[in-house]
């Protein structure tokens, strides 16, 4: 008798160690721990190689490219090198504030470029300066600018998949208020000023009003802007790095941009003379 109410006892006390140990629906990542998670990991990059495949949409049509890219964050420095063979140099201080860019073409010569200007921008939505991560955490965190939220508290956590064999958490904002909206400046603003105000980047306003990135937007030229910066967006986080894996951007058009990153090394040391323009293997 005294040994089965000890095996019952026992049992008993397995139970509810068990249950002691499965966590509780309040004891789940959240998504607001989450964005904190991905957050906290972006600011405290200090280094960064990576390989990034983007796809993002051109006046109606699909630019693809696949790059290396490496950078330090303090002081800011990037090096990014493509599959066409085309590479690109940035270093705080140095060059007068420009890029040092290769082209692979003809006339085979190093060349001098701002990297937020119309021609390092043709044919792809961000700067080199938002190389890595800067794009994806303006736009889950927004501009101070904006007085409107709506779109940077529609993310939510939907769950867990796998990505290239690493297990990812699921961030995705649903926004079906994403639109076009006529902005008339009452004094002349830069692209980056009046991006800011609305959220939906640089890219599309040049693009929809046929306008370059030197030129601010002067008084009174009313021009049509998104209200956000997409209507489904879905970003996957390596559970470990914390860091995002796949970003994918959809609009009123369908696909805006997608972007992967594989072959991640965070918080490694890279040697300062790798972004040195007379490194060698490049060709700069």
């Amino acid at each position: 008798m005294m040994r089965t109410i000890g095996r019952a006892m026992l049992a008993a006390t397995l139970l509810l160690t068990t249950l002691a140990a499965t966590p509780t629906p309040t004891d789940k990542l959240t998504t607001e721990q989450l964005l904190s998670h991905l957050s906290t990991s972006i600011d405290n990059l200090k280094t960064l190689r990576c390989t990034v495949r983007a796809k993002e949409r051109v006046e109606g049509k699909y630019v693809t490219a696949q790059s290396t890219l490496k950078l330090t964050s303090s002081p800011l420095r990037v090096y990014l090198r493509n599959q066409k063979g085309i590479e690109a140099l940035w270093v705080t201080g140095q060059n007068g504030g420009d890029a040092w860019v290769y082209p692979n073409s003809f006339p085979y010569v190093t060349l001098n470029l701002d990297p937020n200007g119309t021609l390092m921008r043709r044919d792809q939505h961000h700067s080199l300066l938002d190389a890595g991560f800067g794009s994806i955490s303006g736009i889950i965190r927004g501009s101070t600018q904006r007085q409107d939220r709506a779109f940077e508290r529609s993310f939510r956590y939907t769950g867990d998949t796998i990505v290239a064999g690493r297990p990812c958490h699921v961030l995705r904002s649903s926004f079906p208020q994403f639109r076009y909206v006529s902005y008339t400046p009452t004094k002349a603003e830069t692209l980056t000023q009046i991006a800011n105000k609305f959220g939906g980047g640089e890219f599309r306003i040049v693009e929809r009003n046929d306008l370059s990135y030197e030129k601010p937007v002067p008084a009174g030229k009313t021009i049509q802007v998104p209200n956000s910066y997409g209507r489904r967006t879905t970003v996957c986080i390596d559970q470990k790095l914390m860091l995002p894996l796949v970003v994918e951007v959809l609009d009123d058009k369908g696909l805006f941009e997608r972007f992967e990153f594989s072959n991640i090394v965070a918080n490694q040391p890279i040697p300062s003379e790798e972004f040195a323009k007379g490194y060698k293997g490049y060709k700069l």
